[in-house]
């Protein structure tokens, strides 16, 4: 599966169908997925592989943690996404995940789709949520262990997800 993320304006492409719109508190963010890689012109630099995915992008919140990973930490970080503990598809207004590899790039992206904003700020207080990081800042956790893997700090950005219209992008 490939997952497009369009910065700003959507390009024009009879292929972008289903195309759902992410308002945050810049440009919007356009997103597209799609079960085999588009022979277009599109830039690659919007194109990403879903290495796991879990439920749906159908949701009201969208949530993208952007972590830089350096060309030798890949095969590890990857490895540690694959491993994870799944326990945040179980969350009441969970609605689905991507874990992306960039095609161009170093900055995987981390979406997780929510029913709303509520919904995610519930899973970050949860246990499971305790249980799927509680080695974040430990000297078990990866960052400490291979802290090489990082190229840069990771960042994250929220938006509010309009529903897509087939055959046309989701309008704001």
């Amino acid at each position: 599966m490939f997952l497009y993320l369009f910065h700003g304006t959507l390009p024009e492409d009879p292929q972008l169908d289903n195309v759902y719109t992410l308002n945050g508190e810049d440009e919007p963010v356009y997103l597209f997925e799609a079960a085999h890689p588009l022979e277009t012109s599109v830039d690659s630099r919007s194109a990403y592989q879903a290495i796991d995915s879990a439920g749906s992008l159908n949701g009201g919140f969208a949530v993208l943690n952007n972590i830089p990973v350096s060309e030798d930490g890949r095969s590890a970080f990857e490895e540690r996404f694959l491993g994870r503990a799944r326990r945040v598809e179980d969350m009441p207004g969970f609605a689905g995940i991507r874990v992306l590899r960039p095609l161009q790039g170093d900055t995987y992206v981390i979406l997780t789709i929510w029913q709303d904003e509520d919904s995610f700020k519930s899973w970050q207080s949860s246990e499971s949520y305790n249980h799927a990081h509680k080695k974040r800042d430990t000297s078990e956790g990866i960052t400490q262990q291979r802290p090489e893997i990082f190229a840069r700090p990771s960042f994250v950005t929220t938006y509010r997800i309009a529903p897509s219209e087939p055959g046309r992008a989701a309008e704001c």
